[in-house]
């Protein structure tokens, strides 16, 4: 069978699917044949949706209860009829959650809440369970890379961030514990959101590590993210006009040369082009501590992932696989006095960041979205280590595309705002994004 085209060309865009479904300009009932002929084309390359048969018949019947409940078009809510596929460690109800594991489905079952209450109360049809690593940490899924099969798609909201690269669907919804969203997004070329902490309620989801948890989501661009924050986020407000005059943070020093020569070359051109659209660039020398943060996430994600899994681990272990029977075990080792400082650290570091942001009067930080493209094979997902510092402090933040690396594969550029600025950040990627593609 020869391959087909495998990223959507002409992205679906989430503000015109939304505006367009809403006033009856676009028909869900043909967008949904759209996604059908593309499920059948591209979803047994990509394998970014769990399997499910009948999917488009219970879609189908899905929107005539939708169409029902919303007959006036006046009525209709601001994700009518949009299709969302949801990383499978979300409880969705009429699913089962499998959260990328063999241990049986009735055993992680739970109560939609959350993002997908939302979602669902905003009129969204869920598309059905997008694939992940086992209980969102390493060990990959089947799902290839869109842009190139011989790579990985990133981990490890894999299916989500594959999706919608591939067109099967204008939303998504990822978690992230280090690099989960914004690491794929930047290896799949689309937008990634990864909010202020507990900005998104992460109810409703299969924990790994509570303490540094994000639900955020995946859209084609700016536009549709800012759509989707203001139903995900709570209490979201409209952003001010953004500053006339951007300052954006280099974070020069050893975090940043964590990025292969590839990537930071990369970067460093994104920030000549910024600098040339009328951005202000300003290096700032920080997080000197790199390693000291790296190895305290480390300590407090295992901690909490061995808190998570204790009656599952100890009925089930045999069906866990190697990476994530080895980081239970590790978290069973930590004392309690350093996951108690583990925790800590990240109001300390969250301060620090702050303070950095502030007195030096940027708007925001940029930065590598990942060390470099999407590594070749499928066996790894990838280093979380460009997006580990922030999740850690819980500070927001986006993956925009931003060119391509000498092989053809998606780079990204992450950028990173202060506490509770997710409006104004996106806002300031919504320019940065015009002045980049």
């Amino acid at each position: 069978m020869e391959q087909p085209s495998l990223v959507e060309k002409t992205p679906d865009r989430l503000v015109d699917l939304s505006e367009g479904f809403r006033a009856g300009r676009l028909s869900v009932r043909e967008y949904l044949e759209v996604l059908e002929r593309r499920f059948a084309e591209r979803g047994p390359w990509v394998h970014a949706f769990v399997e499910e048969p009948d999917r488009f018949e219970r879609l189908r019947s899905q929107l005539a209860s939708i169409e029902s409940q919303f007959a006036d078009p006046s009525s209709r809510p601001v994700l009518y009829g949009v299709p969302v596929g949801v990383k499978d460690i979300f409880h969705v109800a009429g699913f089962p959650t499998r959260a990328g594991s063999s241990i049986p489905p009735a055993v992680l079952s739970g109560e939609e809440k959350g993002a997908v209450a939302l979602l669902r109360s905003a009129g969204a049809l869920m598309l059905g369970k997008t694939v992940t690593t086992e209980f969102a940490y390493f060990a990959p899924g089947p799902t290839r890379n869109p842009h190139n099969l011989d790579h990985t798609p990133g981990g490890s909201s894999s299916g989500s961030a594959a999706a919608v690269a591939a067109g099967l669907c204008p939303l998504a919804l990822g978690t992230q514990t280090a690099g989960s969203l914004l690491r794929p997004a930047s290896y799949c070329g689309v937008v990634g959101f990864k909010p202020t902490y507990q900005r998104i309620p992460t109810d409703g989801v299969i924990p790994l590590s509570p303490s540094l948890d994000h639900v955020g989501f995946f859209t084609s661009d700016v536009e549709g993210a800012i759509m989707a924050a203001s139903v995900l986020c709570r209490d979201w407000k409209e952003a001010e006009e953004a500053h006339l005059q951007v300052v954006l943070g280099v974070p020069e020093g050893p975090y940043l040369h964590k990025a292969s020569k590839e990537g930071l070359d990369h970067f460093r051109r994104v920030c000549a082009r910024l600098s040339e659209k009328g951005f202000t660039i300003r290096p700032v020398e920080m997080l000197e501590d790199i390693d000291d943060i790296l190895r305290d996430h480390s300590v407090l994600m295992a901690a909490e992932a061995a808190i998570t899994h204790r009656e599952w681990f100890s009925a089930y272990s045999h069906f866990y696989s190697n990476e994530t029977a080895e980081l239970v075990r590790r978290g069973q080792g930590v004392r309690q006095d350093k996951f108690a400082e583990c925790r800590a650290g990240r109001e300390k570091l969250r301060e620090r960041l702050s303070h950095i942001i502030s007195s030096h009067n940027l708007t925001a930080l940029i930065a590598p979205s990942a060390v470099g493209p999407a590594p070749a094979g499928l066996e790894k997902t990838g280093d979380p280590v460009m997006n580990t510092p922030w999740t850690y402090a819980g500070l927001p933040a986006v993956s925009l595309p931003c060119g391509f690396s000498r092989e053809g594969l998606p780079m990204g550029l992450q950028v990173v705002g202060s506490w509770m600025s997710d409006e104004m950040l996106l806002a300031v990627c919504r320019r940065i994004a015009y002045s980049i593609t």
